[in-house]
C-alpha cells in the first residue's frame, strides 16, 4: 500500500505508528499487553514551521522518513482507507526523539 497523500498543517507531523515487539533477554517475544499504544513511528510528512504566540517560528524537529518516538498519548488518530491502517497527526512539541 502506498503512503497517504496528505500534507499536515503548520506545526504537525503525519506518522505511521510501528509496533515494536518486546523480547526478553532469553529471546522470548512477548505479546502486546494491556493494549499499550505504540510510541514509535515513521514520519510520512511534515507540516510547515509553527508560528508561536510570541511570533517566533518553531521548525519541525524531524523530516520525512525519520523514525521518531512521540508522547504516549500524543497525536490524533485517523483511518484513511478500508484497510483499517491508522495514522497519527502529532504536534511538533510531542516529538520526543529521533531514532538514530
Amino acid at each position: 500500500m502506498s503512503k497517504p497523500k496528505l500534507k499536515p498543517t503548520a506545526g504537525h507531523v503525519l506518522i505511521e505508528p510501528v509496533d515494536i515487539q518486546k523480547k526478553t533477554t532469553s529471546g522470548i517475544y512477548l505479546p502486546d499487553s494491556h493494549g499499550d499504544k505504540p510510541q514509535q513511528g515513521k514520519v510520512l510528512a511534515v507540516g510547515s514551521d509553527e508560528v508561536l504566540d510570541s511570533g517566533t517560528k518553531r521548525a519541525a524537529p524531524c523530516k520525512a522518513n525519520d523514525m521518531v518516538i512521540y508522547k504516549k498519548w500524543g497525536g490524533n488518530e485517523v483511518k484513511l482507507d478500508i484497510s483499517g491502517k491508522e495514522y497519527l497527526f502529532v504536534e511538533f512539541k510531542d516529538i520526543l526523539a529521533i531514532v538514530a
